[in-house]
């Protein structure tokens, strides 16, 4: 059939499916420009934050100029999500040979909760001792993650403290002047982390 009407709603479905299309292209576009990340330059979220660090240090951006930050949102009794981004963090930093120490590892916990400045400084030592885990009360984190973008929900366990957490799985990477830049998906792998952060260092 090819009638009038067939040959319409034939151009509103194609319309509709470039249309839905269109923000994915815009994301392979952006990611095709010389990072494996996606390229967030620009962005009005994730520009910042204000929190205290596992050794009881209050810490913002700032602290960091002059390194490529990388944040990742999750929580120590993770089992795996969690430890197997900062275990790729960890090895980009050693990727990147002398150029490791411009990389600023940072762990924001969504489990206040459970996640005591003790349990975060063990839990950052077995990755790399110069990784930072950041946390804030538990009233502020809502703001937080509503600022970054991330999603987050405590699932009961068995028991009261025995329940896991569902959250975002992807690192934020700012270039050393404290700029957004970059996001990586959970997975992209420490190669492609450590090549990105190098592009940055170098003025990317």
């Amino acid at each position: 059939m090819n009638s009038p009407l067939h040959r319409t709603r034939r151009r509103l479905l194609l319309g509709g499916a470039a249309a839905a299309l269109m923000p994915v292209l815009a994301a392979c576009e952006k990611a095709a420009q010389g990072f494996a990340g996606i390229d967030i330059t620009g962005a009005d979220y994730a520009t910042g934050f204000n929190l205290t660090d596992h050794h009881g240090q209050p810490r913002t951006l700032a602290d960091f100029r002059g390194k490529v930050v990388v944040i990742f949102f999750g929580f120590t009794q993770c089992p795996d999500v969690c430890p197997t981004s900062m275990t790729e963090m960890a090895q980009a930093r050693q990727l990147l040979g002398a150029d490791g120490e411009r990389l600023q590892g940072l762990f924001i916990s969504i489990d206040p909760e459970r996640d005591t400045p003790e349990i975060m400084r063990e839990y950052m030592a077995a990755f790399d001792p110069s990784f930072l885990a950041l946390y804030s009360a538990p009233g502020e984190l809502p703001a937080l993650a509503k600022q970054f973008r991330i999603y987050y929900r405590k699932v009961p366990g068995a028991t009261p403290t025995s329940y896991t957490m569902d959250h975002t799985a992807g690192s934020y990477v700012y270039d050393p002047q404290g700029r957004v830049r970059l996001y990586h998906r959970y997975g992209t792998g420490a190669q492609a982390l450590a090549d990105d952060v190098r592009k940055l260092l170098a003025g990317a």
